[in-house]
């Protein structure tokens, strides 16, 4: 690993602990940050750059893994389509078109065609 990559990650960690320690210690960010002698402007270009590098990251993976879930979330497994019980009836002029979920849809595509031209 190179010092530069080196430095970043150390200063990023630095960062990253002065976010958690001002979240763990249920004070305002205008408080904190002055009882800890630091700019809120800083703390809130720490809090930036965590979160864009964060952001990153997690593209990153995603690219990967479609699977990744950032930690301390849940993921959710898609809902199931849910079919349509029952039956569509059309009715014109005294004609019934019943429609249902085996219907072809080439089919309906066909019928609604000649209706149009009704």
């Amino acid at each position: 690993m190179d010092i530069q990559k080196a430095t970043a990650e150390y200063r990023l960690s630095q960062w990253a602990q002065i976010i958690k320690a001002r979240q763990e210690s249920g004070q305002t960010i205008k408080d904190f940050c002055q009882t800890a002698g630091i700019s809120k402007y800083k703390y809130f270009y720490w809090q930036r750059k965590l979160r864009e590098i964060a952001c990153t990251e997690l593209a990153k993976a995603e690219e990967y893994d479609n699977s990744t879930v950032p930690e301390g979330w849940i993921k959710l497994a898609p809902e199931p389509k849910q079919h349509m019980e029952g039956n569509l009836i059309i009715e014109i002029n005294g004609c019934h078109i019943v429609v249902n979920n085996d219907t072809d849809s080439e089919l309906i595509k066909k019928v609604v065609r000649v209706l149009k031209t009704l």
